[in-house]
């Protein structure tokens, strides 16, 4: 991968296109950086930094803004979101999944959709935050005029925030290198990958006392290669289903007659399973801290907590479960077999139709299986370790995944750039 960046940066245009990107993720940094006038910041922090709720996960996206009320405190979570759920209507709706099959068109509207959906998302999200600082007392005005002011100006910046980092994203999108948002995400994890140095640093410290980390340190740091190895396996893995084609004569040209194959990756679903369980499991302890609920309710909000064994058993089950139906909404068997037949095509051995879309939907579901086991390996083994060892994983399996995910993206797509150039280092 190093030696594909080296050759890269001998181009010229991808070498504009690489320094583009580096400076939209140097003015994320800035802008990650910048306070959200009339918020006390660390009036805030011990709330939303408490364990188990949905806005560590916002923080890990924003790169660590989220808790410092910063003008990118919201990130990209409100487009994330507003894609998921434009995806699971296209399901509901048949006008939205028309739309989604009318071409370039099509696509520019569902983008339209999601772009709006985005902006009200990070309004109510900028209010739930000032919301949240106003029962814990961060906001420097809280009666008259100056209140209501404050509370316009807070909400409004949050917002605005959070849609020019959309704005961003899509310009490293046309003029950058790889997926803006996925390259924002992936700066935001990599820029809190100091808290886990710092938590290394104290583990050290600490095996003074305790021996036994001494041991521990270098069996985690083995298992966290180990996952590195696996996902970057897994993401190359895929099932390759053997097509051929029927031979045609038009006039005098012969057409097909050759072998084909419809590669079905181990990881279908990619991270967003994940994504999903853990923002579905983080509700109920958010609940819990945004309304300071105590008492039995209280004991069992709390059970979701991420330091529990009954939230790991949930998290690995609603990752399968989320993992289905992902990929049962991204992909359809019947389509598949219909397109093979239109086009004169055959898996060997199976008939075209109906046996064609059941063969592929069994293969789908089989390979589905060991895509969530896989997920579920990941997520969960960060919790499994801290609750066996005592040591706080501050890389989860989320960020892992993330960082792993859009490393390679980025790798194939400067390979994809020489290859159409022919540039001879990369051949090499």
């Amino acid at each position: 991968m190093f030696q594909t960046f080296r050759n890269a940066w001998k181009i010229e245009d991808l070498r504009k296109r690489i320094l583009f990107t580096l400076l939209i993720l140097v003015v994320f940094r800035l802008g990650s950086a910048i306070p959200v006038p009339f918020v006390d910041a660390k009036a805030l922090q011990a709330q939303l930094t408490s364990s188990g709720t949905i806005f560590g996960f916002f923080d890990l996206m924003s790169g660590g803004g989220f808790t410092d009320a910063t003008l990118f405190a919201l990130g990209v979570s409100p487009y994330i979101n507003s894609s998921i759920i434009i995806q699971l209507l296209q399901v509901v709706f048949p006008s939205l999944e028309r739309l989604s099959q009318e071409g370039e068109e099509g696509r520019q509207k569902l983008n339209r959709i999601t772009r709006w959906t985005a902006v009200g998302l990070s309004v109510l999200l900028a209010v739930m935050y000032w919301l949240l600082a106003k029962r814990t007392d961060a906001l420097v005005y809280t009666e008259g005029f100056a209140a209501v002011y404050s509370a316009i100006v807070i909400i409004a910046t949050f917002a605005a925030g959070a849609m020019v980092l959309l704005w961003l994203g899509e310009q490293i999108d046309s003029k950058g290198i790889g997926n803006g948002v996925s390259l924002l995400i992936f700066t935001g994890i990599v820029s809190n990958m100091s808290r886990m140095i710092e938590m290394l640093v104290y583990y050290f410290q600490a095996a003074k006392t305790y021996p036994m980390y001494y041991a521990l340190l270098p069996f985690v740091a083995i298992l966290f290669a180990a996952m590195f190895v696996t996902i970057v396996a897994t993401n190359a893995a895929e099932r390759r289903i053997q097509v051929m084609y029927a031979k045609r004569v038009v006039g005098r040209k012969m057409y097909g007659g050759q072998n084909s194959y419809i590669p079905i990756k181990v990881n279908l679903s990619g991270v967003m399973p994940v994504i999903f369980a853990s923002s579905l499991l983080s509700i109920p302890a958010t609940i819990k801290d945004m309304f300071n609920i105590g008492g039995n309710w209280g004991t069992f909000l709390g059970w979701f907590g991420t330091s529990s064994w009954g939230y790991a058993a949930l998290y690995a089950l609603l990752i399968i479960a989320f993992n289905y139906f992902y990929v049962a909404i991204q992909y359809n068997p019947v389509q598949i077999a219909n397109d093979l037949r239109k086009n004169s095509g055959t898996i060997p051995g199976i008939r075209p139709g109906q046996p064609t879309s059941q063969f592929i939907s069994r293969v789908i579901s089989k390979i589905t299986i060991i895509g969530a086991l896989f997920l579920v390996l990941i997520a969960v083994l960060p919790i499994v370790i801290t609750k066996l060892t005592g040591i706080q994983i501050a890389l989860g399996g989320t960020s892992i995944l993330i960082l792993v995910g859009v490393a390679l993206e980025i790798s194939q797509t400067l390979e994809s750039y020489m290859l159409m150039r022919h540039h001879k280092g990369f051949l090499d």
